[in-house]
């Protein structure tokens, strides 16, 4: 794609009260990941570069079936929160989790969630003043 190309996502670096986050954000200007908050900017671009690389290769672990098998990292775990939505945090080669997804009321929307991320993962940075 294109730069500029309005179907392409992009990472959106910015400040908050405590730190430094990033936002993963679809063609459409949704948002479909949120990281941590960092407590520097080279942290977060590097949370960034986490997610470029084990975004596309992360195999997907689907723990609200009985008896799941376990993935090695990377991996997206898909899980079921207290408020019984669907959700999914992406973990790195060494189990830190670097990406977390909102809560969606059907399973079939957190794996097209996680399938946007894999082609997003290779997106711009930008930094939101």
């Amino acid at each position: 794609m294109e730069k500029g190309d309005d179907t392409m996502g992009k990472y959106v670096v910015k400040k908050t009260n405590t730190g430094i986050k990033f936002d993963l954000k679809a063609g459409n200007g949704e948002v479909i990941a949120n990281s941590e908050i960092y407590t520097t900017k080279a942290a977060c671009l590097n949370g960034i570069k986490s997610v470029m690389t084990n975004a596309p290769v992360a195999a997907v672990e689907d723990q609200t079936v009985e008896g799941f098998e376990t993935c090695k990292h990377p991996k997206f775990e898909v899980y079921v929160d207290k408020a019984g939505e669907f959700r999914f945090r992406l973990k790195a080669k060494n189990g830190e989790i670097i990406a977390t997804g909102e809560g969606y009321k059907a399973k079939k929307s957190c794996l097209n969630g996680i399938e946007s991320i894999r082609k997003n993962a290779d997106s711009e940075i930008f930094e939101e003043e």
